[in-house]
């Protein structure tokens, strides 16, 4: 397990500030890792700056040691280890909190919209069915975010065209019909009651080439 950690530990900053705490107990019984967590992302939470691992390789805590944890404790520890390097494990732990409509808990899930694994893709899209009904607390969650942080979005739109033409193309044809592609109508549909004016949408029209995007 890790030593007790301070407030300057790098995975303590992906949380607001008031939540320092608690994410030190969840360090606590988290499995210590030879590499570094890579590559932050940083976004607003809230009004305050957090510093999310873009990829984590910690392994993953006891049973018993997770059961420890308090409900929100728990929380924070999937939230962490839906940036594990395993595909699988992020998958996992995301399954545990894609629900949740916490704030800070959301751009770990839609961090996870801009990447590869499409399993992951299906997940949010199924548990994510509110985004498409304004006034919902889903709708108002991520439409929020969103507008707080514009050039995230964008580059994760960017992404999913990527993924798309870089490894999907072959089972979905038109981007139209790819899950990430409905997600993103969904993400931009909150954003847009959110700001109150039309969302960028930076995804390929119906018939446009994308060669470039690999």
């Amino acid at each position: 397990m890790q030593p007790l950690s301070s407030n300057s530990d790098p995975l303590i900053k992906a949380f607001p500030a008031e939540l320092a705490g608690d994410a030190k107990a969840v360090l606590a019984i988290m499995p210590t890792s030879r590499l570094r967590p890579l590559d932050p992302f940083s976004v607003v939470v809230e009004g305050q700056h957090v510093s999310i691992p873009g990829r984590l390789y910690n392994d993953e805590p006891p049973t018993d040691a997770v059961a420890s944890l308090s409900s929100r404790q728990r929380q924070i520890l999937h939230c962490l280890y839906s940036r594990h390097c395993d595909g699988m494990v992020r998958q996992r732990h995301l399954a545990k909190v894609v629900g949740s409509m916490d704030p800070w808990v959301v751009p770990f899930v839609v961090q996870l919209v801009g990447e590869y694994v499409l399993e992951i893709l299906v997940v949010i899209c199924d548990e994510l069915r509110d985004l498409a009904t304004p006034g919902t607390s889903s709708h108002l969650a991520y439409g929020k975010f969103i507008v707080d942080n514009p050039a995230f979005f964008a580059r994760t739109q960017r992404r999913v065209v990527s993924y798309w033409s870089c490894y999907y193309r072959s089972a979905y044809s038109s981007f139209r019909g790819y899950p990430g592609c409905a997600l993103l109508e969904l993400l931009r549909s909150a954003a847009s009651d959110r700001a109150g004016r039309p969302w960028p949408n930076l995804a390929p029209a119906a018939g446009t080439r994308v060669d470039g995007y690999c």
